[in-house]
């Protein structure tokens, strides 16, 4: 006779201690999970594996480049959506992005309002800290 998952003997029924480990399997599998996310190693953002587009190609000789710190970027998916904003500016290419650095080199080929790019990543969803 069974009464609250234990044989009247006091003793675990097998089938409790299966969904124990199942359980922990599944907490141990979701932590190493979030830790490779938190790292920014891990695909985040709805992302998968982060596809690289083709970088821009400005149509004339760089006129000036920006450095900008940039928070919010977890992963190479962030990096990328961020890659996408700058380049969706005309007259700005993003020449390096990297969300552990937080980081993106902008090049430009005329005499482009950084005002633009600053809106175009705080469109995508992440926060511009500084422009050098």
């Amino acid at each position: 006779m069974r009464r609250n998952g234990t044989d009247v003997s006091g003793k675990i029924d097998m089938v409790d201690i299966a969904i124990v480990l199942i359980v922990a399997v599944l907490i141990v599998l979701a932590a190493r999970g979030s830790v490779k996310h938190f790292k920014g190693e891990g695909p985040c953002c709805g992302g998968g594996s982060a596809a690289k587009p083709g970088e821009k190609v400005l149509n004339g000789p760089v006129m000036k480049r920006r450095t900008l710190k940039i928070e919010g970027m977890y992963c190479q998916n962030c990096a990328e959506r961020v890659r996408r904003a700058i380049n969706s500016v005309d007259g700005a290419a993003a020449e390096f992005v990297d969300h552990k650095s937080g980081i993106a080199d902008v090049k430009f080929d005329r005499n482009t309002d950084d005002f633009l790019v600053r809106k175009a990543i705080e469109n995508a969803g992440y926060k511009v800290i500084s422009v050098s």
